[in-house]
């Protein structure tokens, strides 16, 4: 049969399987042999057309056995291979600086980190002090030097030992944040919940003979345990969606307190001043802010990086002026004892004031998400030689200042700046808070294109605010939500202490889950020696509970809000990926299988209209249940079928010529294709539905040549083959000149004709030519050129599923109300491009589940 022959020539353009690695011992091989892996070997065989394993390669094998030793072998699995295909695709390595040293482009991205990176880990001066000496009066010399010692060392062992010399290289691609890390994990072991959205393998040329170590079998043992437990799996999702939520609601708390702490410097400057003019004046520059962001978010970097630049200047010329004019003293907080002292004195007191000593770090997170397209080596030069120093001589600048008025543990930073100069740092200081908060919403935008990519969120629109740069965007719902909040909590607690409270335990919460996801990392990713890994993950889990511990115990002065704001945000996105997956099972249960397809072909006596039909759905395998419905109750369809599903793969950027997957449904003459159509999570997904079908229509074209080429070969070389040939394919002529498949009545395979015979009966065949694969292909070629002109008709699945009637209640309530609001008022992944209504046809299918 014709599409037996198909199948066997698609399986040799197809690419080996990926391979699976573990441990076994001489008895368990033996046993394999003689069974399953004799089975892999054959899959093997088929996939590639040889063995996977070369003469060298069975010798090495061979005298190991004769050891007795345990050794890593290679299995194949028994998997559909268009869709492990469709999950392939090439994962970039992190772009290397390699090129000569530019003076201009160092500055340039020096300041660019500036302003991206560090805006918010810098503004931590105007309030860490203050909220610190909130929950512990000074009482002494001793005191300050504790609570110093403690900034510091939070400062060398938060952002520089964990997130600038750690954390920055478990980048995905270049990009950071808490879905990286996840993605970047799903890609190593499969262990994705998410629907329509899989494990991606890595190409075979990255693929190399490890040597047995014992790093390498616990990594091997770490992937078998995520991805034989779907408790872990389950956990692994539910942390990510925590670590969302609380990072949204840290960009919530970052305006709001860098705003609010830089105006509170009017106190200072201008005796008498109300909290309630502060709190005005931080609402206007919060508007001016959020307004203004959309225009911002293209070329503010290089604008805004030189402000930053002054600004971190400033704070280390007052920090040198204070040490200058008040005495060297602050320099002993660099002896950890102060720390001990600093608790034996008062220890409840001492553990209360943790949570505003981490307010030093925050922003740490931000470093990692804001990397984008920043090369580490840069973050990592810029925080060492520039941010780091300015802060520490920030700090011990106000250290130095509180020993020599101890009273003033108000406004410490503002009442340390001389006073000649008091106005311009002001200005500054609030130029720096709003640029820290602007940082903090770009790194918002960023984390929620990640997870909207992912499915773990629903879909809004992103407006990409530059053509050069894809991790500039803007999207306008989060931009007024982040408004609206941030000055609802400003409103409502005015103070900068109760809202620090709450800073501390958003920036808390997602440095845990970095820490957790890191070290699955280290083991699973990085093989990291055992002793490193225990270091990193006790050291750190460690601290930052016992900071945790702190922050919650103010959740009544301020940090109630942020757990409501954050439970919220963790209840939409759980709620949707719970109400996706259910929605995707349903859909995959009630697709049509290839078998009925062909049975519906020859009794519908449907007719094919010139035109291409792409039949939008989210399931990969099989025809959609909606396509079943067209052929039952339209009359024709169109000349052309294309099955699309847009697939969300865990990787970045996938490159365009790897941006559509096809394979044939039934055979030649049906005209029936499966496309994937595959995106990152940084692809701009927004493209012109013209430019779209040109792409495909451009792949279709490329995807049937090499078939032919294919074909032609495997029929020059498999002489010999077991296989029956391929049936011919009858033609005859039509009145209009078309030639229509004598085979298939409801699928029919015409191009137009050279000669046409207007009086023709289509009953009486003229001629009954044979067509080998070149005539074949020049006429399907020509096909699918008339059906573009035609045009294309967007046929979109837009299924609705409801709980059933004996479904528990709190089911009925997420499904029936909360997914069904989510998905009403939520983009389709299809719809994201601009689609004429005339061009589109959507179909609803109500599904109990």
């Amino acid at each position: 049969m014709a599409s037996s022959a198909e199948s066997s020539a698609a399986s040799g353009m197809r690419k080996a399987p990926s391979l699976e690695w573990r441990w076994v011992s001489t008895e368990e091989e033996d046993d394999e042999g003689r069974g399953g892996r004799g089975g892999a070997a054959a899959v093997g065989a088929v996939g590639r057309g040889g063995s996977f394993e070369s003469e060298d390669e069975e010798d090495a094998e061979d005298e190991e056995e004769r050891e007795g030793k345990k050794r890593l072998i290679r299995t194949v699995p028994s998997v559909d291979w268009f869709d492990v295909e469709g999950n392939e695709v090439s994962v970039g390595q992190p772009v290397e600086d390699t090129e000569e040293f530019d003076f201009g482009r160092t500055v340039f991205l020096a300041l660019q980190t500036l302003a991206v990176v560090f805006g918010d880990i810098g503004i931590g001066p105007l309030y860490t002090f203050d909220v610190m000496f909130n929950k512990y009066p000074i009482q002494g010399e001793e005191d300050v030097l504790g609570a110093l010692s403690l900034v510091l060392y939070t400062l060398i062992l938060m952002p520089l030992m964990k997130y600038v010399l750690v954390v920055l290289w478990a980048n995905d691609d270049g990009e950071g944040g808490i879905f990286a890390l996840y993605s970047l994990i799903c890609r190593n072991a499969k262990v994705s919940l998410i629907p329509n959205q899989v494990h991606s393998e890595k190409r075979m040329s990255s693929f190399r003979l490890k040597l047995p170590t014992p790093e390498l079998e616990r990594s091997i043992k770490v992937k078998e345990k995520l991805e034989s437990s779907l408790l872990l799996k389950k956990l692994l999702l539910g942390l990510v969606l925590f670590g969302t939520s609380m990072f949204i609601s840290n960009g919530v708390i970052t305006p709001a307190m860098s705003v609010l702490s830089a105006v509170s410097g009017l106190k200072v400057g201008i005796r008498n001043t109300s909290q309630d003019v502060v709190v005005m004046i931080s609402v206007a520059l919060l508007v001016i802010l959020f307004s203004v962001q959309r225009y911002a978010t293209s070329k503010v970097g290089f604008a805004l990086g030189p402000s930053l630049l002054v600004w971190f200047c400033c704070l280390g010329g007052i920090g040198i002026y204070n040490l200058s004019l008040y005495g060297p003293a602050a320099f002993k907080a660099f002896n950890p004892l102060y720390i001990i002292y600093y608790f034996g004195r008062n220890p409840f007191q001492a553990w209360l004031s943790l949570g505003g000593c981490l307010l030093c770090a925050t922003g740490s997170e931000a470093i990692f998400s804001n990397l984008c397209h920043f090369p580490v080596r840069y973050v990592q030069y810029m925080f060492v030689l520039l941010v780091l120093p300015c802060l520490v001589l920030a700090y011990l600048g106000q250290a130095a200042f509180l020993i020599a008025n101890p009273k003033s543990s108000e406004q410490v930073f503002f009442s340390s700046i001389p006073i000649g100069v008091f106005w311009p740092v002001f200005l500054v200081a609030n130029l720096a808070a709003l640029i820290a908060s602007r940082t903090m919403t770009v790194a918002i935008f960023q984390c929620l294109k990640q997870s909207i990519s992912l499915g773990c969120f629903p879909r809004l629109k992103i407006v990409h605010t530059s053509r050069k740069f894809m991790a500039k965007i803007y999207i306008p719902v989060v931009n007024w939500l982040l408004l609206v909040s941030c000055m609802g909590f400003i409103v409502l607690f005015r103070s900068i202490y109760d809202v620090g409270n709450a800073y501390a335990i958003a920036e808390l919460g997602v440095m845990i889950m970095a820490t957790v996801y890191v070290t699955i990392i280290m083991l699973l990713i990085w093989e990291s020696n055992i002793v490193k890994v225990l270091s990193f993950v006790i050291t750190f889990l460690f601290l930052e509970l016992i900071f945790f511990s702190s922050a919650l115990s103010s959740v009544g002065d301020g940090g109630w809000a942020l757990l409501m704001f954050a439970s919220v945000l963790f209840m939409i996105m759980f709620i949707w990926n719970y109400g996706s997956k259910l929605k995707y099972d349903s859909e995959v249960k009630q697709k049509l299988s290839k078998d009925l397809m062909r049975k519906l072909g020859p009794n519908l006596g449907t007719i094919r209209a010139p035109g291409l039909g792409l039949v939008c759905s989210d399931i990969v395998k099989g025809v959609p249940a909606i396509f079943g419905h067209f052929l039952t109750s339209l009359p024709a369809i169109h000349s052309i079928i294309v099955f699309v599903c847009i697939r969300n793969v865990p990787v970045p950027v996938v490159p365009q010529s790897e941006r559509f997957l096809f394979q044939r449904v039934c055979s030649r003459g049906y005209h029936m294709f499966r496309c994937i159509a595959r995106y990152g999570y940084k692809d701009k997904k927004q493209e012109h539905h013209s430019v779209f079908e040109r792409l495909l229509i451009e792949g279709l074209e490329k995807f049937i040549q090499r078939e032919a080429v294919e074909l032609s070969l495997q029929s020059e070389d498999d002489v010999d083959s077991d296989e029956e040939p391929p049936t011919p394919v009858k033609i005859i002529t039509a009145p209009n000149g078309s030639l229509y498949s004598l085979d298939v009545p409801l699928l029919a395979d015409y191009a137009p004709s050279t000669q046409v015979i207007p009086k023709a009966s289509c009953s009486t065949p003229q001629q009954d030519p044979v067509l080998d694969y070149a005539q074949n292909l020049e006429l399907e070629l020509a096909f699918i050129k008339q059906s573009k002109q035609s045009g294309a008709v967007y046929l979109i699945d837009n299924p609705i599923i409801k709980a059933r009637k004996d479904s528990w209640f709190f089911k009925k309530l997420m499904i029936n109300y909360f997914f069904a609001f989510l998905r009403n008022n939520c983009l389709r992944a299809i719809m994201l491009m601009s689609i004429p209504h005339s061009n589109m046809m959507q179909v609803r299918m109500t599904s109990y589940v």
